[in-house]
C-alpha cells in the first residue's frame, strides 16, 4: 500500500517510521505533504521519502498515493478528509477525527458513497492486550461491569503547550487525550452513557486543562456501571485504567500503550497478560486500514464509524454542558 504522509509533526514521524519498518508487508511510504517545502523535505530525507509536495491538495490528487495518513491540527481534519476523499484515496485521519460528530457524520457518508475506506485514527483499539481484554469482557469473565476508572495527564511546556490550547486549532485536554479515556470506555461499554457529570478547570483562552467527568451507564438487568474519566495537560497523571465486575477485575499500568494487563478474579486467581508490541503500537491499525483496503472494504469492522460518531457524539454533549465552542464553529 503506497501511503501520503499529510503534515509533518511528532505525531506523523513517528507514523512514519513505523511504515518503513513494514516494508514486508508491503507497506511503502510514497509521498510527504507539508504547508512549508523546506519542513517536507527535510521529513522526506529523515523518513526517505521518495516524493514531496508542499501542497496538501497536489498530493491529494497524485496517482502515484493509494492512502493518506492525516496528521494536520484538529480544526483542519474535516477539509482535509473531504479533499482526500473527494480525490478518490482512500484516508486514517488521526484522532480526533474531527471538532463535531456532525462533520463526522458527514464524511463517513461521502466515504460510503465514494467507495472507499475511512476510518479515524484511534490507535490503541487495535492494540492486542486491549483486544484480549475485550474478548475476556464477552467471554463473562469479569462478570457484569460494574465500574471503569481511566486516567491520562501529562504536562506541556513552550510552543506545545500554546498548541495544544489554542481554540483556533480545537485544542484543549478533552479533544487531545480526553478522547482515549472516553474511547476506552466505549471498548468497553459499546454504548455512550445514559447521563454525565463533569468538573471541569478552563483556561484562560477558553479551552479545557482538566476535567473529571463521571458516567453512568443503565444495562438491561437493571443494576447500570458508573465510570470516572479523568483527563489533564498541565498534570502529570499516569495512564491507569481499572474494570471492575462483579466477578473480577482487570488493571492496566498503562492503558493506552498497553501491553501488560492484571487480571485477578473473585476465585483467587490472578494473572498477567503480556504482548508487547512488535514496533510501537502503531503496526496494527496501519495494518488494518491496509487489509480493508485490500478487501475492498469502506471501513473497519474493529472500529466502525458508528464508535467513532459515539464518542464523538459524547464529546459534542460534554463541550456543550462547558459551554465551550471554538471560533470557528457556528
Amino acid at each position: 500500500m503506497k501511503w501520503g504522509i499529510m503534515a509533518t509533526g511528532s505525531i506523523a514521524q513517528k507514523f512514519a517510521s513505523t511504515v518503513n519498518r513494514m516494508t514486508d508487508e508491503g507497506e511503502i511510504l510514497q509521498a510527504v505533504a507539508s504547508r512549508t517545502k523546506e519542513s517536507a523535505e527535510n521529513f522526506a530525507r529523515q523518513h526517505r521519502i521518495p516524493e514531496v509536495f508542499d501542497s496538501y491538495k497536489a498530493m491529494a490528487e497524485s496517482d502515484s498515493v493509494d492512502v493518506i495518513y492525516i496528521a494536520t491540527p484538529n480544526n483542519m481534519h474535516y477539509e482535509n478528509v473531504k479533499m482526500c476523499l473527494l480525490a478518490g484515496k482512500h484516508v486514517l485521519c488521526e484522532k480526533p477525527f474531527t471538532t463535531s460528530a456532525a462533520q463526522a457524520q458527514e464524511l463517513y457518508a461521502l466515504a460510503e458513497e465514494k467507495g472507499l475506506f475511512l476510518m479515524e485514527g484511534f490507535w490503541i483499539r487495535f492494540l492486542p492486550v486491549l483486544q484480549k481484554m475485550q474478548e475476556l469482557i464477552k467471554e463473562g469473565k469479569l462478570g457484569e461491569i460494574r465500574y471503569i476508572r481511566s486516567e491520562y495527564g501529562f504536562v506541556a511546556k513552550g510552543d506545545r503547550k500554546v498548541r495544544k490550547f489554542n481554540p483556533q486549532l480545537g485544542g484543549g485536554a478533552l479533544l487531545d487525550i480526553g478522547i482515549y479515556n472516553l474511547g476506552f470506555l466505549n471498548m468497553i461499554m459499546g454504548k455512550n452513557p445514559d447521563s454525565f457529570t463533569s468538573d471541569v478547570h478552563m483556561t484562560d483562552v477558553g479551552t479545557d486543562d482538566f476535567s473529571v467527568i463521571h458516567l453512568h451507564y443503565s444495562q438491561e438487568n437493571g443494576q447500570g456501571a458508573e465510570a470516572v474519566a479523568t483527563t489533564a495537560i498541565g498534570l502529570d497523571i499516569q495512564r491507569k485504567a481499572a474494570v471492575i465486575g462483579t466477578k473480577g477485575s482487570i488493571y492496566l499500568d498503562d492503558f493506552q500503550k498497553a501491553e501488560t494487563m492484571t487480571v485477578s478474579l473473585s476465585d483467587g486467581e490472578e494473572y498477567e497478560i503480556e504482548i508487547p508490541f512488535e514496533i510501537n503500537g502503531f503496526e496494527y491499525q496501519i495494518r488494518e486500514v491496509s487489509n480493508c483496503i485490500r478487501a475492498g472494504r469502506t471501513h473497519s469492522g474493529i472500529y466502525t464509524p458508528q464508535m467513532s460518531l459515539q464518542t464523538l457524539s459524547l464529546i459534542d454533549d460534554i463541550r456543550a454542558s462547558w459551554n465551550m465552542k471554538f471560533p470557528f464553529e457556528k
